[in-house]
């Protein structure tokens, strides 16, 4: 009796997991962690400013958005795939939430610039924010209105989520294994 209550609360535990949003995932240590991507030119700079920030568990750099299943950094540069390269942010909703990573994300590249950020010019460097929920979309359309209220043209996309290919292994943590900081991407305050 003792093991057929135990498979039915695991069963019932297996089964509410899998029916949360996908901008959400069960963390057994801390509860809840939520799911963020963006893509705001070279994924280093933002790999960079974004682990940064308190409340953020893990960041990924990678590609989405393309036609290619599992694409290389090769393929993507080619720009032939259509991904972006972008960045997965886990997060603590406890210690940050979204608008304020979106905010961030605002702030450390330059939301006017198509095609490209700063030197790297190429369909790949595109900024984009991939929404996982219509709370995200809804931040994320709310800051371009502030923004374009203030005379700044963003040219930054709003992009159901896509599925996401983490990058190469040697594109994960960039700066902090090769020090230094972002060539092409900075803070600027806009709101």
């Amino acid at each position: 009796m003792k093991i057929f209550l135990f498979c039915l609360t695991a069963l019932g535990f297996f089964t509410s997991c899998a029916q949360q949003p996908k901008s959400e995932l069960t963390n057994m240590n801390n509860g809840i962690t939520k799911r963020a991507v963006f893509a705001s030119g070279c994924f280093w700079g933002t790999e960079y400013y974004m682990k940064r920030i308190d409340g953020v568990i893990s960041t990924t750099v990678g590609y989405t958005g393309g036609s290619v299943e599992n694409p290389t950094y090769k393929e993507v540069c080619t720009g032939r795939t259509g991904h972006y390269e972008a960045i997965e942010i886990q997060y603590d909703p406890s210690k940050v939430d979204y608008e304020t990573l979106a905010r961030t994300f605002f702030e450390t590249h330059d939301p006017t610039q198509a095609n490209g950020q700063g030197p790297d010019i190429g369909s790949q460097y595109r900024s984009a924010i991939f929404y996982s929920s219509n709370d995200e979309k809804a931040i994320a359309e709310m800051l371009i209105a502030l923004l374009e209220a203030k005379g700044i043209s963003v040219a930054t996309a709003v992009l159901e989520s896509a599925k996401f290919w983490p990058a190469e292994n040697y594109h994960q943590d960039y700066y902090d294994i090769k020090g230094g900081t972002p060539y092409c991407h900075k803070y600027t305050k806009r709101f």
